[in-house]
């Protein structure tokens, strides 16, 4: 038994660890409370599961964070522990895209395939979402790892980026979208622990 020749990892159509970058925008302790579409602890174990994802391929990773400056808390412990790397990039504006600073650090990861998550998703998983498919961007919103605060709220905003372009996908399927074949030793392990041991076979 022995596997297809790789595809062009930055051509692909599909997600690549090569191709892609995760933007993760407002996980902050008043919009994980807020959300009401999810269950907040699964919500939170979710979005730990994509980050950690992310870092076992090696994808570029663009954190912003809103208004805390100005009182509101900082990335919740439980994601920033794994992107405890990653500098935030903190913003006034609803729709990160109208940041400077977040629109930059975006445009420099060269990448065109933009795996989304954010809270809330009517606001601000969609608005962003919306302005980078304008600009020719693809937008992977992952769809149980970001929340609204009703269940009607989370729906709405995923359907409008979708009718924008949006390609949604589940945090599993991100994961096996970037591993893709289980001869690719060097992440396999890491799969079988992200998805397996830390989270289906437990139950989670």
């Amino acid at each position: 038994m022995t596997s297809e020749p790789t595809r062009d990892a930055v051509a692909d159509h599909l997600l690549t660890p090569q191709n892609a970058a995760l933007i993760v925008i407002d996980y902050q302790p008043t919009q994980v409370q807020s959300v009401n579409s999810m269950d907040q602890d699964l919500l939170i174990r979710n979005i730990v599961s994509v980050a950690r994802t992310a870092k076992a391929y090696g994808l570029p990773i663009v954190l912003s964070t809103v208004n805390v400056a100005n009182g509101q808390g900082p990335t919740i412990p439980e994601l920033k522990e794994v992107l405890s790397d990653v500098v935030e990039i903190d913003r006034t504006q609803m729709n990160s895209w109208e940041d400077g600073e977040f629109r930059r650090t975006v445009e420099a990861t060269g990448r065109k395939k933009l795996i989304m998550t954010a809270l809330w998703t009517e606001i601000c998983l969609a608005f962003p979402s919306l302005d980078v498919l304008r600009e020719g961007y693809e937008v992977y919103p992952v769809v149980d790892a970001v929340g609204g605060t009703s269940v009607e709220a989370h729906r709405a905003g995923l359907e409008r980026i979708v009718q924008a372009g949006a390609r949604p996908i589940s945090w599993v399927s991100l994961a096996g979208e970037l591993q893709r074949d289980w001869a690719r030793a060097a992440t396999s392990p890491d799969l079988v622990d992200i998805v397996l041991t830390s989270r289906l076979l437990k139950g989670e």
